[in-house]
């Protein structure tokens, strides 16, 4: 039996609202820097996992700062080589000295900054990951890491906008580091790797924006089911 006009456009509007849906869920899910870490705690020392995905059409990213906190200076801290980047760590004074682990610390890394070698750079449509191994870390819940992404049109985005508890995500946020404590700590002791936190970040904001995308993908199934029942109905009236 050949399908009526409104079915077949019933058809072609599916697909296309379908993926209009999944495109921009993605899109909103995946587009800040973010940090992690699987063995950061209070007192101790960790690996911090910086993802940068590329938000431009047109151009690629070729460089990215990090601030490092001063009034929580990490006073042991490397950085993981990434192949086709660059990596430059700068010192600052500390005023005043803070103590870590009994000792006096007036100068410590301030700005660890990434950059692209010719040709190199972190393409539209990709990301890439950007490591630092250090601490201690302070005694405190969460530390947030300003950072500068930059593009090869010379255009940058930046990530040093305070997130608020009870306010509303701004644009731009900073790049904030849980501290889980002692779990994190016991979780590097028995060999948890980086991906229990890859894992754990997803199932946090990625994991509420992929519920509210299900959900809208099948109130919109549920509404085209109804008008296809309705257009049903009507063609065995008229035929009777």
């Amino acid at each position: 039996m050949p399908l009526s006009r409104s079915a077949r456009r019933l058809g072609v509007v599916v697909p296309v609202a379908l993926a209009t849906l999944l495109t921009a869920g993605v899109g909103a899910a995946s587009a800040h820097v973010t940090v992690s870490s699987a063995d950061a705690a209070p007192g101790g020392y960790g690996k911090l996992t910086f993802r940068v995905p590329n938000e431009s059409d047109t151009a690629s990213t070729v460089g990215l700062r990090i601030q490092i906190p001063t009034d929580a200076p990490l006073a042991s801290l490397r950085a993981q080589p990434v192949p086709g980047w660059t990596v430059t760590m700068t010192r600052s004074e500390i005023d005043p000295p803070v103590e870590v682990h009994g000792q006096e610390v007036d100068e410590a890394v301030s700005v660890v900054e990434f950059r692209a070698e010719d040709g190199q750079g972190i393409d539209p449509g990709e990301f890439q990951e950007f490591a630092l191994s250090g601490g201690p870390f302070p005694d405190a819940e969460q530390l947030a890491f300003a950072a500068v992404q930059s593009y090869s049109d010379g255009s940058e985005a930046a990530w040093i906008e305070p997130t608020v508890e009870g306010q509303a995500e701004p644009e731009r946020p900073a790049p904030v580091l849980s501290l889980a404590g002692e779990g994190a700590a016991h979780g590097a002791e028995t060999g948890t790797d980086e991906a229990a936190a890859v894992a754990a970040d997803d199932d946090g904001g990625d994991g509420l924006a992929v519920t509210a995308l299900v959900l809208g993908v099948l109130g919109l199934l549920a509404g085209l089911g109804g008008l296809g029942l309705g257009l049903a109905a009507r063609r065995r009236t008229v035929s009777s």
